[in-house]
């Protein structure tokens, strides 16, 4: 076993990890460890993780869905959109620079972050049961 993939299984965990809890998309940790980890391109990293969210998404949604935690039709309407955006961005994404991927994809994390801090920072809204 390699130093790499030792890489592969702690960022595989970790988006696995908090994919379940936080809902986060396993992108979110598999293309900055394919790129930072194993000096991979960005639409390469963007092609493997795609490929390796399918069973994290897989058995989350299940447990999830187990649990009561799902609305159905609008998972399905989402997931309906999804596959006609991700094949769409996929094709746009092999023709774009790796470097400008690069920069769109560190841009969406700041916002990201910039917004779930600003959500943080706001008053907890009660959840009823």
């Amino acid at each position: 076993m390699s130093w790499r993939d030792i890489v592969a299984v702690v960022g595989g965990f970790g988006a696995g990890f908090l994919s379940g809890t936080i809902g986060i998309g396993g992108g979110l940790l598999f293309v900055p460890t394919m790129t930072l980890g194993f000096s991979a391109s960005q639409a390469i990293a963007q092609g493997t993780s795609l490929v390796a969210i399918v069973p994290t998404a897989i058995v989350g949604g299940v447990t999830h869905f187990r649990q009561g935690n799902v609305v159905l039709d609008a998972a399905l309407w989402m997931g309906g959109g999804g596959v006609l955006g991700a094949v769409i961005g996929a094709l746009v994404a092999v023709e774009v620079p790796g470097p400008l991927l690069a920069r769109a994809w560190g841009a969406f994390l700041v916002f990201s972050a910039y917004r779930l801090a600003a959500q943080a920072v706001k008053r907890p809204v009660k959840e009823s049961d």
